[in-house]
């Protein structure tokens, strides 16, 4: 049985734990240049995409860390093929990730609609979206306290999102960390 997210014991074992560094060398896509300029110019995406993700893996009924990695990865090939202006959308074989996908894919979809009925035109680009989706993936090699079943990244993310913003109210949060 999983301990609940918002479990004291659990928050103040995240608080203690050592996670081994990650060498930034070894983070995939490197030919993605993620700038701190660049997130600050498109907090709003990020904390979008951030809050949408872990929406999405609570809608996911046994989703752990790896399972926010595939859905991650697959999402970042995606928008990478749409850089070459090809749409070929990567799936993952893992349920659980290609679940938190969909939910993702459609959020992204509504996101885009909203923004296009607010001011004409769809001011969000695919290269944008790419971009904050390679900080995520880093952000969640960097997180991931390598358990089979851990589920520190998403604690991590959750922890920036109060209940109440969670339920769709507003958010103002500064997720650009190092």
């Amino acid at each position: 049985m999983n301990c609940p997210l918002d479990c004291p014991h659990l928050l103040e074992a995240h608080e203690h734990e050592r996670v081994a560094p990650v060498d930034p060398d070894q983070f995939p896509h490197q030919d993605i240049r993620v700038t701190d300029e660049f997130l600050r110019d498109h907090e709003a995406l990020l904390v979008f995409l951030a809050k949408t993700l872990a929406d999405a893996a609570l809608q996911t009924e046994g989703a752990i860390d790896y399972d926010l990695r595939d859905a991650l990865d697959a999402l970042v090939r995606t928008y990478r093929t749409l850089q070459s202006g090809v749409y070929y959308e990567t799936r993952p074989t893992n349920a659980l990730a290609a679940r938190i996908c969909d939910l993702v894919q459609d959020a992204l979809e509504r996101f885009r609609r909203n923004e296009t009925e607010k001011l004409g035109v769809t001011h969000t680009r695919d290269s944008e979206v790419l971009g904050v989706l390679a900080f995520l993936q880093r952000l969640e090699l960097a997180r991931n306290n390598g358990r089979a079943r851990g589920r520190a990244f998403l604690s991590f993310l959750l922890g920036f999102f109060p209940e109440s913003e969670r339920a769709g109210e507003p958010v103002s949060t500064s997720l650009i960390l190092p």
